[in-house]
Order: structure tokens, then sequence, then C-alpha cells
């Protein structure tokens, strides 16, 4: 299921110093997700004869929905994954990594059968705790007859999350960027698109920055070589503002959103 859908967004929005003078950028910045907005291309699940699939997972997902951990291959955040349906309502699963619990997610479907309602925490951070939200979705196309209601599409509407999920901090010196976040995520990367160590996120191996003008930066992060997103970031003239474009090359979607100074 999407998970930390929205965690490598938060950490891409980088620019350089003016001289002899403190970077704009510099400081700690907490994204809204008031002003995100969603891609048109739905979610896609399929709960049906005792077996869970995930369609639009990257990669996806095809396991039995038995309750008990099983094995997934090729996500970087869990490796066991354990889907249960509590009713035609309501389903629950964790992820693991190494045998240990670092999601869960509940999922409510309304009784219309047309609003999804999920409640997502996410603990296998380096730092800084638990990381949780909740997200809710609309209903494009519904499943096949005697699937679980959470079958078909869904596109999300609206979210919420813990600070902790939002919040980072970067600072530039000379040509490079220092990036943290509270939960143990940090890079340092030149500003001329050289290519360096992402580290404490399992998601992300390495990232470059490059600005695009004296506005607007962009970011390329990779996972073992391969590009699995690209972020675009102007900051607005009265420096209170980032505006984002996230393109998130695994799903083939892309999201925008703000970000305020605090």
């Amino acid at each position: 299921m999407k998970k930390l859908f929205f965690a490598g967004m938060l950490l891409l929005f980088l620019a350089p110093p003016l001289a002899m003078a403190q970077s704009p950028f510099d400081g700690t910045w907490k994204a809204d997700p008031a002003t995100f907005q969603y891609p048109e291309k739905p979610d896609q699940y399929l709960l049906q004869n005792g077996m869970y699939e995930c369609k639009t997972c990257a990669p996806p997902i095809n396991i039995k929905a038995d309750g008990a951990d099983q094995k997934v291959t090729g996500h970087p955040y869990f490796d066991t994954l354990a889907v249960k349906a509590i009713d035609d309502h309501n389903v629950e699963s964790t992820t693991k990594r190494d045998g240990k619990v670092v999601g869960t997610e509940k999922d409510s479907i309304s009784a219309d059968g047309d609003t999804l309602s999920v409640n997502w925490t996410y603990s296998g951070n380096p730092t800084g705790g638990t990381q949780s939200g909740n997200y809710t979705a609309k209903r494009v196309a519904k499943g096949p007859a005697g699937a679980n209601l959470i079958s078909g599409s869904w596109r999300t509407q609206k979210e919420e999350d813990s600070a902790n999920a939002l919040t980072w901090t970067f600072k530039v010196s000379g040509n490079e960027l220092t990036m943290t976040n509270p939960v143990g995520a940090s890079y340092t990367a030149k500003l001329d698109g050289t290519e360096a160590p992402y580290k404490g996120d399992p998601g992300i191996t390495s990232v470059s920055v490059k600005m695009l003008d004296k506005d607007t930066l962009e970011e390329t992060d990779k996972r073992d070589g391969k590009v699995i997103a690209i972020a675009k970031n102007t900051v607005t003239a009265d420096g209170k503002t980032l505006k984002i474009v996230y393109e998130d090359k695994l799903h083939g979607t892309t999201i925008k959103g703000d970000a305020q100074k605090q």
C-alpha cells in the first residue's frame, strides 16, 4: 500500500547563498499539506479470494491476505507485508524490515463505499521516533463483484501528517548545501549537480542539486543509480514560501504544493 508517499518530497527545497549574506533558504521549513495538488492518476487495489494486490505500487505487490507476514522484494522500506481484511469496510496491514515492525496502516471505507480513509505510521527511521498521518481518497472506479470494498481505484483528496514527517532544515555554505531532518535523513551536496551520498533514508542512495535560475533549484534523487524523483523548487519574492513540483518517476505522477519558512 501507499507508504510515506511524501517523505522523499519533503527534503528537496534548497538554493545557493548571496555573496557575503546568509542564504534566504537557510533555516527550518515545513510543508503544508493543505496546498498539495494530488495526481490525477489513481491508486489501484484488489482484495479478493484471500489475495491482496497493489497494482500501482512500485514494484507491484501480489500476496496472500491472511494476516501473516508475506515476503516482498524491491521495496526498500520493508521486506514483509501482512494484510488482513477485518470486514468489507476495514483492512489492516503491517510492514516489517529485518523482522522488526516499521509500519502500520488501517484502511476504512465509508458506508456508501466511495471514500477511503487511511491512517498510517512509520518507525523505520534512524532517529526522531514514529512518523504518522492520515489521508482520504475518493473512489474513481469500483472493484469486481464480490471483492472487498477497498478494491478498485482511488484518488487522494487531502492529508494530515505529523510535524516530523513535514519538517526539515538546511544550511548553505559556500557552494555546498547540507540538509537534515528530524528523522535522521541528511546529505551534503555541491550546487553544481555533482552526485553525493544520501544518508538515513533506505529509499534514496544518492542526490544531486543544480540551480536552474536565481530562484529555482532542481534536485534529482537516485536509488542504486536509477532516477526515482526530480523536484523543482522555486522561492517566492518574500522568501517565505517554496513552490514545489515533485515528479515521482517510479509511479509516473506529479505532486505540487508549498512549504513555509518557520
